[in-house]
């Protein structure tokens, strides 16, 4: 058999640890660090004349200053929805508006507080770790089946499984980065 199974199963199994990074990088940029980001409200979910749409597509979000977010609804009519979906969101933020534009000042967070997202963000990290192996786990899987059925030799398996777990590694020590750059975001006063 050729190389084409082979390589298949490496491109598929790249493509989902990339997505397990991903969903990583999302998750951590919306726990809120005591810093403004619009990111903070991506999940929060506004109803849009019966659609559910999030915030970002209903308004133009800055950030003016490291712990104020200033959102702009294009229709007016939508800033108390808007307001009322920031609040139901639980995020810890109270929104105040002046009718035209609503302010999210972000408080300085607690020890507490900050110890509590470490632990969150490692539970995040460590989810991603897991989807990560369980990844490698399945490819391994595949290209033991492929070497028992014959369709590639053992030495070909062997390479495929070494390649795989660089790129195991590779996307773990990405992990790691991801979660250390949060850390430190979540340890800045």
């Amino acid at each position: 058999m050729d190389q084409g199974d082979l390589t298949a199963v490496f491109e598929d199994a790249e493509a989902r640890m990339k997505g397990a990074v991903e969903t990583l990088r999302r998750e951590l940029a919306g726990l809120r660090a005591g810093r403004a980001s619009p990111a903070l409200l991506d999940r929060v979910r506004v109803d849009y004349y019966g659609a559910q749409l999030s915030v970002n597509q209903l308004a133009t979000i800055t950030v003016p200053e490291p712990r104020l977010l200033v959102i702009q609804p294009w229709d007016k009519t939508q800033t108390s929805a808007i307001e009322k979906a920031i609040l139901k969101a639980d995020l810890g933020l109270v929104p105040s508006s002046d009718g035209q534009v609503i302010r999210l000042v972000v408080p300085q967070l607690t020890e507490e507080r900050r110890r509590e997202l470490v632990r969150t963000a490692h539970r995040l990290a460590e989810e991603a770790r897991v989807a990560v192996r369980n990844v490698r786990r399945d490819a391994n899987d595949v290209i033991r089946e492929l070497a028992r059925d014959g369709d590639v030799s053992e030495d070909e398996a062997g390479r495929a499984e070494e390649r795989i777990q660089k790129l195991t590694d590779r996307y773990v020590q990405e992990i790691g980065r991801l979660l250390a750059q949060k850390e430190a975001e979540i340890a800045e006063v």
